[in-house]
C-alpha cells in the first residue's frame, strides 16, 4: 500500500521543537534528541505504519532532511522513537529558521508566577485577533488556547495553573484531537 508521506510536516515540527528548546534553554551547538510515540509520527506523516514500517520511513526522512538537519540518528524502543539532530542541524535551525516572535514572548510571559489567564491571552492577541480559549475539565490542563486561523502557528497550547504559576504543553492539532481533550471541554 503506497502512502503519501508528509515529510515536510515532520521536518517543520522538528524545526519548531528545536526552536522552542533554543528559546527556553538558549542556543548551544550540540546535538539534541526528541522522542515521538509511533502514533504521533503517524499523524505527522499522514501514515498508518507499524514500528518496522516507521523505522524504514524514518530512514527515508533522514535522507530527505539531511541538507538542513544533517545526518540524523533514529532509534526506537517500545514504539517510542528518538530522532537525534546533530550539531549542524541544530545550528541550521538557529541560523536559518525564523519565527514570528510569538513563542519567545509567550515563553517569557508564562515563565512568571502570579500570571492570570488574561495575561496569557494578551500575548496571543498581540499576534492575532482570531484566538480561541476554552476551559478543559482535566487533571492535566485547565485551558486550551490557539489561533483559529493557524497564524502565527497552529499548535494547541494547553495551560495548567498550579501553585501560582502557569505551565504549558503544546500539541499539534491532530495530536490534540487524538488525545480527546475536546471531549473534556466545559461548555
Amino acid at each position: 500500500m503506497e502512502q503519501n508521506l508528509d515529510f515536510e510536516s515532520l521536518k517543520k515540527n522538528l524545526f519548531d521543537v528545536i526552536k522552542e528548546s533554543q528559546i527556553k534553554l538558549g542556543y548551544a551547538k550540540t546535538s539534541i534528541g526528541f522522542y515521538y510515540p509511533l502514533e504521533s509520527l503517524n499523524r505527522l506523516l499522514n501514515s498508518d505504519l507499524d514500528e518496522a514500517g516507521m523505522s524504514q520511513v524514518l530512514k527515508e526522512f533522514a535522507a530527505f532532511s539531511e541538507k538542513e538537519l544533517g545526518k540524523i540518528l533514529i532509534s526506537c524502543k517500545n514504539t517510542r522513537f528518538c530522532i537525534r539532530i546533530p550539531e549542524e542541524g541544530v545550528e541550521y535551525v538557529h541560523d536559518k529558521v525564523t519565527d514570528t516572535g510569538f513563542l519567545e514572548v509567550f515563553i517569557e510571559k508564562i515563565g512568571h508566577c502570579n500570571l492570570s489567564l488574561d495575561g496569557i491571552l494578551e500575548v496571543f492577541y498581540q499576534y492575532s485577533n482570531h484566538v480561541t480559549c476554552k476551559k478543559i475539565e482535566s487533571e492535566d490542563f485547565n485551558y486550551v488556547v490557539y489561533f483559529e486561523d493557524g497564524e502565527p502557528d497552529d499548535y494547541r497550547y494547553c495551560i495548567k495553573f498550579e501553585g501560582g504559576c502557569a505551565i504549558y504543553h503544546r500539541f499539534t492539532p491532530k495530536d490534540y484531537e487524538a488525545f480527546g481533550f475536546e471531549e473534556m471541554i466545559s461548555l
